[in-house]
């Protein structure tokens, strides 16, 4: 397994400290504020282990409202909001500084039998027939910044679309879509919680960058900044994020300095597991 996907998973292993209250921490060499996807798979983590394993979870809400402090931990508190015959909710608060700043709701149900559809996959190249990460950006950064990048990575990305960066040199790449496969670079075990909480991790990893390659932008490019403020993911199916999944993300609206995104994320087989949405704060410096 590949360090950085063991460090992941010691994230994601939270230490309890009292009933329904929960610590994580940040990697030891994170210098901005905390990822978003962090602090969303952590949160998650909390609610979940309140909840009886035969009831997964098939939604969350969450909303960033304070930057991270990836120095000091982070307390999550779970409030049992209901514990129903086929639903339960769950309430999470991470908490730093003694103040709030993550909350996420997260719904979970029984397996039951019900009407079924899903919306096609879309037709891109298979992951094996596209260039990895390292490929791709050794000419954007050069092999050694490539190469860091890479390996702090717990995923293996493979882009079926343009980067930001490439857009950034050449306007004609620019477009509403995004199209990645991507999978934890690792054999995973078995726990199906475990499985959905990376998801939720790799969900916030790409999903703003949809917004800034429709117009020519980067987060590098010296000149845009943004931030989660809100997201929301419904489960549909049981998957395995140490399998290839497809993310397939749109850009539906931007404006006000904010860009909303969404996603759609499909098995190698073509099931649609995971449908996202994402608001993020976006602004330019010369806009």
């Amino acid at each position: 397994m590949k360090e950085s996907l063991k460090s992941l998973l010691d994230l994601l292993d939270l230490e309890q400290i009292e009933n329904d209250i929960f610590r994580g921490r940040s990697p030891a060499d994170r210098q901005q504020r905390v990822f978003g996807g962090q602090v969303a798979g952590q949160a998650l983590v909390a609610a979940g282990r309140t909840v009886p394993v035969n009831r997964p979870v098939h939604s969350l809400h969450a909303y960033f409202i304070r930057p991270g402090d990836p120095s000091v931990p982070i307390v999550y508190t779970v409030e049992r909001v209901r514990d129903g015959r086929s639903f339960t909710t769950r309430r999470v608060t991470a908490i730093q500084h003694g103040k709030a700043i993550f909350t996420l709701s997260a719904s979970f149900q029984i397996i039951e039998d019900g009407p079924f559809h899903q919306a096609a996959m879309p037709e891109v190249p298979a992951p094996e027939t596209l260039p990895t990460s390292l490929v791709r950006l050794t000419p954007l950064v050069g092999e050694d910044t490539a190469r860091k990048l890479v390996e702090n990575r717990p995923f293996d990305i493979r882009h079926a679309t343009p980067l930001t960066w490439e857009a950034v040199g050449d306007p004609s790449l620019a477009t509403p879509e995004s199209i990645v496969w991507l999978k934890v670079d690792g054999e995973l075990p078995d726990d199906p919680l475990l499985h959905v909480c990376l998801m939720t991790y790799a969900s916030d990893m790409t999903l703003l960058d949809t917004v800034l390659l429709n117009h020519g932008l980067s987060w590098s490019d010296r000149r845009t900044q943004g931030a989660s403020l809100d997201h929301a993911m419904w489960f549909h199916r049981p998957f395995r994020a140490d399998d290839w999944l497809l993310y397939y993300q749109d850009t539906p609206f931007a404006g006000g300095a904010r860009g909303l995104a969404r996603g759609q994320v499909y098995t190698h087989s073509g099931e649609l597991v995971v449908s996202v949405m994402q608001e993020g704060l976006i602004r330019v410096a010369d806009a």
